[in-house]
């Protein structure tokens, strides 16, 4: 699957929400179980540049990965999240990094599978920041069917590693963003 196309409008949305969000902000919860907007800008902030890396076929660095726990919403956050989006735009907009094998951490991996997760990461958590900071997240039905397609490939081992948890049921008349929410474990109908 080749959804590069998709890829500079669902991160130009994420990026508005990005702006969006106020420092009293970061202590709410998010439709993401046990994280504060906090911790779900930390986990964003955090697998960017590896995705970006994948995205652009580039080595993995020898030094380790550093603390995937540390806080990484302070200072200009934002402004250095939107600095990583672009990063992000860049790598995935190009048909080529969707095509053959690239590499996150560990062995190689289909680069599609990969982009999958970009746009997941773009849709699903930027549905996630913008529901939990009373945003919207911009999202046509095309880029959320891709965002669905992406998570069906993925789901069965994000469910076994705690990544998404069970299907909600929507409905099959359901709007595309509501069924790749549901399918990943979010109710779209989440509140603060």
């Amino acid at each position: 699957m080749d959804f590069s196309s998709l890829i500079p409008p669902a991160g130009a949305h994420l990026a508005e929400v990005v702006s969006g969000v106020k420092p009293d902000q970061l202590g709410a919860p998010t439709p993401c179980p046990d994280w504060t907007v906090r911790q779900l800008v930390s986990h964003l902030r955090y697998w960017s540049p590896v995705l970006e890396r994948a995205g652009r076929k580039q080595p993995v660095p020898d030094e380790p990965l550093p603390d995937p726990e540390r806080d990484l919403a302070v200072g200009d956050w934002p402004e250095r999240y939107a600095e990583q989006i672009a990063g992000l735009v860049e790598a995935w907009a190009e048909p080529a990094a969707w095509t053959g094998t690239t590499r996150m951490v560990g062995p190689d991996g289909p680069a599609d599978m990969y982009g999958g997760m970009v746009l997941g990461e773009f849709v699903l958590h930027g549905w996630d920041l913008a529901r939990a900071t009373g945003q919207q997240l911009a999202c046509d039905d095309a880029t959320a069917l891709a965002a669905y397609e992406a998570t069906a490939v993925m789901v069965e081992q994000g469910r076994s590693m705690g990544v998404y948890g069970p299907e909600i049921e929507v409905g099959t008349d359901a709007p595309p963003l509501w069924r790749a929410l549901a399918l990943s474990g979010r109710d779209p109908r989440w509140i603060p």
